[in-house]
């Protein structure tokens, strides 16, 4: 593909990074990426064709429609992992099999309006919460199953704002290489 290797194609905007000092102002940053991911979703996809919508964003990747729906997917993983990590002690989360999520009948055929009304609605409520979250609160935090990490909220904020910028940017960088702007 053109000049861009697999790994450039697999994290466009490199992997997350974790930062030392989680300032408030890095938190809303955090934030506003979380508040507007599904505007800058659906102004990157609204215009697409269903053929356009069918292509992969790299080889052996997903195709758009199975992106959008993903992410509305983990998104919704993570709202109810924010909620656990609020109201329980120690909650260890479930896991689950994004790839075959990603791989059943509604996210390889279903429009992408229903995840991106869906996002709209589910930010919506993720980002009242969060804001209105105290200090000690972006402290708690579940327990991932792969490894029994402890996970922090501000931690999780911080990787669903990369995750939202990720992938949008798998969608804009196949966009660009197709000269579909």
């Amino acid at each position: 593909m053109e000049n861009v290797n697999l790994e450039q194609l697999k994290y466009p905007i490199g992997h997350f990074e974790y930062p030392k000092n989680i300032t408030p102002q890095i938190i809303d940053e955090w934030l506003q990426i979380l508040e507007d991911l599904p505007n800058v979703l659906e102004n990157l996809v609204k215009d697409l064709s269903s053929e356009q919508l069918e292509t992969p964003y790299r080889p052996e990747g997903w195709t758009i429609r199975q992106l959008v729906h993903h992410i509305a997917d983990s998104h919704h993983h993570s709202y109810t992992r924010f909620k656990w990590a609020l109201t329980e002690q120690e909650p260890v989360i479930k896991a689950y099999e994004e790839k075959d999520w990603s791989n059943l009948f509604d996210a390889r055929t279903a429009s992408i309006q229903l995840s991106i009304s869906y996002l709209k609605a589910l930010h919506a409520k993720m980002i009242y919460l969060l804001r209105g979250l105290s200090a000690k609160e972006l402290e708690k935090y579940y327990i991932h199953p792969d490894g029994n990490l402890m996970v922090t909220v501000k931690e999780n904020i911080g990787k669903y704002a990369w995750h939202s910028q990720h992938h949008c940017a798998h969608i804009q960088s196949l966009l660009e290489r197709k000269g579909w702007l």
